[in-house]
């Protein structure tokens, strides 16, 4: 066997191997990633700028659009950088630290996720608790919470994967440094480490699922108690948007993340890690924030300002 620190660079095959659809490939993602950028940085202006945002939902909100703008930096540019300058190859250091950093983001985001779920519940729930509840001080800890969350998974998984023993050559099927996808190349027995990622990443995402469900349980049976047909279809308009963002993100990761490696076809997990990477930071801001007329009204108001 040889020393997995003989490893000095991964060579990540990328989307296509066709050369005609690289340009075009670059065009979408170049768009996209503008798109997210715009979007999630104009968001966190916004609501920095408007006191009347300065709410518990909203601070969620900010903290989310923050994690969707790193999600989609720590994939998108090299990515985009590859299909232009053909350069296929990346570091070991380098695709760890992409992985820790892309790890980081995403289960940052799966709790953040969680705890928007959570302020909702309150909101709808327990009205009249809901400043003493959701007061400055849990919003916070919250926040710290998943970040803390984030930054020990995302520390196990990547020193989980780059446990292991790799060959010299070492070619990635994949267009980053995603988890399966570096496991698939490894030399060495992979069934444990299959397994401790199967199980942590299970627990993380199970744990999330089952607070977003038993919060959106409660909102609704709060809604059926209302009486009120204005209050019950602008709540599950809300849930709606919610509902179809969490799909996405949670269907994506369970496809790529809850079967072992020798059920994985990689062409089709490119695709599913296109949606997780660069679709959902892009629509994020529109799901949560954009239909919301408390975010158009403070639009409107600094754009006149502005004028």
């Amino acid at each position: 066997m040889e020393n997995r620190t003989e490893v000095t660079e991964f060579i990540l095959l990328g989307l296509t191997k066709d050369p005609g659809l690289q340009l075009p490939l670059f065009v979408t993602f170049l768009l996209i990633y503008t798109i997210t950028l715009a979007g999630n940085l104009g968001m966190i202006l916004l609501i920095l700028l408007d006191s009347r945002l300065h709410t518990p939902m909203y601070f969620f909100i900010s903290n989310l659009s923050l994690v969707d703008l790193c999600y989609s930096s720590a994939v998108t540019p090299m990515v985009m950088a590859g299909l232009l300058l053909g350069d296929k190859a990346m570091s070991y250091n380098a695709c760890a630290a992409q992985m820790f950093f892309f790890a980081l983001c995403a289960n940052v985001e799966n709790y953040l996720l969680a705890s928007m779920a959570y302020d909702r519940y309150a909101a709808v729930c327990k009205p009249l608790h809901y400043t003493t509840t959701m007061t400055t001080r849990v919003c916070a800890y919250l926040v710290i919470g998943c970040n803390v969350c984030g930054f020990l998974n995302a520390s196990i998984y990547t020193g989980n994967t780059f446990s292991l023993t790799f060959c010299k050559s070492s070619v990635v099927h994949h267009f980053f440094c995603d988890i399966p996808a570096i496991v698939a190349v490894s030399c060495s027995d992979r069934h444990l480490h299959e397994l401790v990622l199967i199980y942590v990443a299970s627990f993380n995402i199970f744990f999330a699922l089952l607070l977003i469900f038993v919060s959106y349980i409660f909102i609704f049976i709060s809604i059926l108690k209302m009486h009120s047909a204005a209050g019950y279809r602008k709540a599950v308009s809300t849930c709606a948007s919610h509902f179809t963002a969490v799909s996405i993100f949670y269907g994506a990761v369970i496809f790529m993340y809850l079967q072992p490696s020798s059920s994985h076809s990689m062409d089709t997990d490119k695709v599913a890690s296109v949606f997780y990477t660069m679709v959902i930071p892009m629509l994020n801001p529109m799901v949560y924030s954009l239909r919301n007329k408390e975010v158009k009204s403070a639009f409107s108001k600094i754009f006149l300002k502005a004028k």
